[in-house]
């Protein structure tokens, strides 16, 4: 019993709960009536929100989109922030940053199915690697802005902010590590697989 009350594994498991929470499937219910694990990619997440709701209603589906975005980074970025103000070291926020993203990946409210993480993503890299996330952003929207393909965006910034981190925060700082932060990046292209497949097919369609 004694796992299960130890501080740092209670971190790693509120975080995989709140990182669990489905924003995108919530607010697509509530307020379009529309479930997105039955639609479009069958992911939670913003692109599938705005994908989704779109055929139904576009400026809702725009307002669902971003609100999904923001809350899907925020949750995230928040419990990272309540424990680096309680003064964990950086090893335990790396590792709640992950079970964040692995929370929305992998939710345990929608047996274990989930999004792609990206937004998550972003918000725990935000704040603890926040140039590095700047620089992936800049990336995403400039890919966004000429491809217009969601998944090629994403992980074109995502690319970017990993190698910056290697020349900007080489080991992590205190973790003497780039690990945590290659296995955000490896789930996050793992669930992205089919996109990869498609655009390799060339079926990946704009999105953006």
């Amino acid at each position: 019993m004694e796992f299960f009350t130890n501080i740092n594994v209670l971190a790693y498991l509120v975080a995989y709960l709140v990182g669990a929470i489905p924003f995108g499937l919530v607010l697509a219910i509530i307020y379009a009536g529309v479930d997105v694990k039955s639609e479009g990619s069958k992911s939670i997440g913003a692109t599938n929100v705005l994908r989704v709701v779109k055929q139904k209603d576009p400026k809702l589906a725009k307002k669902l989109g971003a609100a999904t975005l923001a809350l899907d980074a925020l949750k995230g970025m928040v419990v990272v922030l309540i424990a680096m103000g309680m003064g964990y070291d950086a090893s335990v926020l790396w590792g709640m940053a992950f079970f964040s993203v692995l929370g929305h990946c992998y939710s345990p409210y929608l047996k274990f199915e989930g999004g792609k993480g990206v937004a998550t993503g972003v918000g725990v890299i935000a704040v603890l690697l926040p140039l590095e996330a700047v620089i992936g952003l800049f990336i995403w929207f400039a890919m966004a802005k000429f491809l217009k393909i969601s998944s090629v965006s994403s992980l074109s910034g995502l690319i970017g902010a990993v190698v910056a981190s290697f020349f900007i925060h080489p080991g992590l700082g205190e973790v003497n590590s780039q690990i945590p932060l290659i296995l955000i990046a490896f789930l996050i292209f793992y669930k992205h697989i089919p996109n990869i497949i498609r655009l390799v097919k060339g079926e990946e369609k704009a999105a953006i």
